[in-house]
């Protein structure tokens, strides 16, 4: 793996934690995700027509993806509402690399080296201690791990797919913007049915959030499948999934949530996941 892909994919985990953090700060995680995916939607409409259409043998991926992101949307928005989002985001993100690991090189038969599986699990382990230090931020509870559980699962599938799609999709922003476009149209759909009333006084009452945040999780993730085009899925994903630190630290300083010693321990252990993936990866 290149450093160019590296730095790419940790500034895309800089820009997934942030959207992460405002998405928990608002009144209803769920209305900040689904505006972000409103302007996402926005954004793909502009560059549609400038790209060609994705290659058939895509498609399915795109469905799928749209599918499972919008399971994944409901699940995350459930888990930061029931915890912490240095609690929460540690869980379904630090698990999340192993899944993909065993996943793509089920489905994607990409088999990762001994030393490979060695940077994962440390970026893994790393990222999930940060969830488990009760002195500090509290027992997390039951509900916030099982929702964050099913979180984990989903991110890896979606990956996963992602991953897959854009390499048969013959360019890589093609398969970026219709998958952004995709997916705003079942959340939209659940929540102007749903919640039209208050949904739309969320947005007038947090437009430039939703902009900001929107524009954040767009670059964030369209940097990752492009990534993902180029580099071993299950690397990328470990890499990606970094923005835990970041969220912690964005917590603890803009949200008020205590950070800790043992944080600092775990951050550098997940450096050191970073420096073997650089390392096994080239």
């Amino acid at each position: 793996m290149t450093t160019t892909v590296i730095l790419l994919v940790l500034a895309a985990a800089v820009l997934h934690a942030g959207w992460n953090a405002l998405a928990k700060s608002s009144s209803d995680p769920l209305f900040g995700i689904g505006s972000f995916r409103f302007v996402v939607a926005l954004v793909a409409l502009c560059i549609i027509p400038f790209v060609p259409l994705p290659a058939k043998a895509s498609w399915w991926a795109i469905f799928a993806s749209t599918v499972i992101h919008t399971a994944y949307y409901f699940t995350a928005a459930a888990s930061l509402r029931h915890g912490d989002l240095s609690q929460v985001y540690p869980v379904y993100r630090g698990l999340s690399p192993i899944l993909v690991a065993m996943l793509s090189a089920w489905f994607a038969k990409e088999w990762l080296s001994m030393g490979q599986w060695i940077a994962i699990i440390t970026v893994s382990a790393g990222l999930l201690s940060l969830a488990w230090n009760p002195d500090v931020t509290g027992r997390i509870s039951r509900s916030a791990l099982l929702w964050g559980l099913a979180t984990s699962v989903l991110i890896a599938s979606y990956t996963v797919v992602d991953g897959m799609g854009v390499r048969a999709a013959g360019n890589a922003i093609s398969y970026i913007v219709w998958l952004f476009l995709f997916e705003a149209l079942p959340i939209g759909t659940y929540l102007f049915l749903q919640k039209r009333a208050a949904f739309t006084t969320y947005v007038r009452r947090n437009l430039w959030t939703c902009v900001i945040g929107g524009l954040a999780s767009s670059v964030a993730y369209g940097m990752v499948i492009f990534a993902m085009s180029i580099s071993a899925i299950a690397l990328v994903s470990s890499l990606r999934e970094t923005s835990v630190v970041f969220a912690a630290i964005i917590g603890s300083v803009f949200l008020g949530e205590r950070f800790g010693r043992r944080r600092i321990v775990a951050s550098a252990f997940v450096v050191s996941g970073i420096i073997l993936v650089k390392w096994v990866g080239s």
